[in-house]
């Protein structure tokens, strides 16, 4: 049996959680290939606790974690309504292929009607074909506002840190 929570990032058992299911994605291909660094993981659940529009579903089995769906709420501008992006999805790799993901995703939905949402937005890598065949199966389409357009591609500008 699979519990789905909303993270309490007082509880010691979440923030603990959080970090260690983050570590294992940042340290698959998919996630880059490298651990959290030492500031990443001294200073994450501080820094999420001042962010109010932060919301963390985590994954449970017999009390261990096994999976986190971390979403932003953010607006659409187009429809005047909040949206839900999910910014970091992923089940530990013992743990894939049983069904995990779907259930986050339909808790993530539930989220999202919650809030009043007119939609939820993800990015995902093109190599990472089991996650977007999850993601098509759950209904999430490529994002565009005109289709002679093309699709919405994900870009970043990377900052300097010091």
């Amino acid at each position: 049996m699979i519990d789905l929570i909303i993270a309490d990032l007082e509880n010691p058992a979440h923030a603990a959680a959080i970090l260690t299911v983050l570590n294992d994605y940042a340290s698959d291909p998919a996630g880059g290939g490298q651990e959290l660094s030492a500031h990443v993981q001294k200073n994450l659940i501080a820094s999420l606790k001042k962010r109010s529009n932060i919301y963390t579903i985590l994954a449970f089995r017999q009390q261990q974690p096994v999976g986190i769906a971390l979403c932003m709420e953010g607006f659409s501008t187009f429809a005047c309504k909040p949206l839900l992006n999910i910014h970091d999805f992923a089940v530990l790799r013992p743990y894939r292929g049983q069904g995990i993901g779907k259930l986050m995703l339909g808790r993530v939905k539930q989220l999202a009607k919650n809030l009043g949402c007119c939609k939820i937005t993800l990015e995902v890598l093109e190599g990472n074909t089991v996650a977007r065949h999850l993601y098509e199966e759950e209904g999430f389409l490529d994002s565009h506002l005109n289709p002679s357009m093309g699709k919405a591609l994900f870009m970043q500008f990377p900052m300097e840190t010091e």
